[in-house]
Formats: C-alpha cells, sequence, structure tokens
C-alpha cells in the first residue's frame, strides 16, 4: 500500500533519513531533484517487466502494477500542485485520496506497458518542472486540504521520497 505518514506531520520526511527505504533528505539539492526523480521513475516502470508484476506478495501489499500505477499518478499530482504554486499565490490542493484512487482507477487491472509508459513521461515531465522552477520560486508556499503548508522545495524533496520508498518497495 502507499506510504502514509501520519498528515499532520508529514515533515518528518524533511527531518531525518528514512528507515524503511534510506532516502535522506539532506542528500537532496536542487540539481538533483530532478535526475531523482526520472530514476526512481525509472527503476518502477523496469519493475513492471517482472512476470509477476501484477500479483500481490499478500493480501495488504500493492503488487508492482499497483505501486507503478501509484507513482506515475504522484508524479502527475505533484505536477500539477508545482504548476498552481509557481501560477497562484498560496494555493489551496484538492484532495487526493490515493487509496480511492487505486480502486477507482483499477490500478491492478491496468495494463503494465501502458502504466510504464505513463509512469516514465509523467516523471520526465515533472523532472523537466523541478529544472524549470525560477531560483525565487523555490519558497512559494501550497496548502494541502487538511492545512499542510509546503514550499516548492518541500514538495520537491516529499514528492521525491515518496518515489525512491517505492522504488525501494517494488525493487527489494
Amino acid at each position: 500500500m502507499p506510504l502514509t505518514p501520519d498528515t499532520k506531520d508529514w515533515t518528518w520526511v524533511l527531518q531525518r533519513p528514512c528507515a524503511e527505504c534510506g532516502f535522506d533528505p539532506a542528500q537532496v539539492t536542487r540539481v538533483t531533484l530532478a535526475p531523482r526523480t526520472r530514476e526512481a521513475a525509472r527503476a518502477v516502470a523496469v519493475a513492471l517487466d517482472a512476470p509477476a508484476a501484477a500479483q500481490r506478495p499478500d493480501d495488504s501489499t500493492w503488487s508492482v502494477l499497483e505501486y507503478a500505477a501509484h507513482v506515475r499518478d504522484v508524479c502527475r499530482i505533484m505536477g500539477a500542485r508545482l504548476r498552481l504554486m509557481l501560477q497562484e499565490d498560496d494555493p489551496l490542493f484538492a484532495n487526493w485520496d490515493q487509496d480511492a484512487t487505486a480502486v477507482e482507477e483499477r490500478y491492478a487491472e491496468q495494463d503494465p506497458a501502458v502504466v510504464a509508459v505513463g509512469l516514465e513521461q509523467a516523471a520526465a515531465e515533472l523532472a523537466t518542472a523541478w529544472k524549470q522552477v525560477p531560483v525565487d520560486a523555490w519558497d512559494r508556499p501550497g496548502r494541502r486540504s487538511n492545512g499542510s503548508v509546503f514550499t516548492v522545495w518541500t514538495l520537491g524533496v516529499y514528492a521525491l521520497h515518496d518515489l525512491e520508498h517505492h522504488r525501494h518497495d517494488v525493487t527489494r
């Protein structure tokens, strides 16, 4: 299932390495954000080639296919949020229920080849967007519906952790 840190305190992602996947926010820079976004997504897309990619390892864990569809959608959602933050002053993000999306979009039934292409395209677009953030825009704010405040920078680190964490989920 997707990574779901306490929505009231998501900032742990920015403060310390993740004990599960090893992500270290201190190692992320504006220069590395885009290539690491592409690399994580590419690793998830490659994992779709496994013969059992559509099979869940157990009832409570997503299949590689489901993780890949989720990562594709994370890239899309984060790209949309980034665009909002660059275009509007302190935008409020639409709520995104990732678990409901997985069911509604039937992640488990999607074509792995189509998901792979969509994932790499969404990651490439997000990576390009990170590279194009103006120097003076990294501190622009945006808010989740629960009141959590992000800056362009913290959104980038948060998104990268999500991608790299799910790469870990599908490649371990």
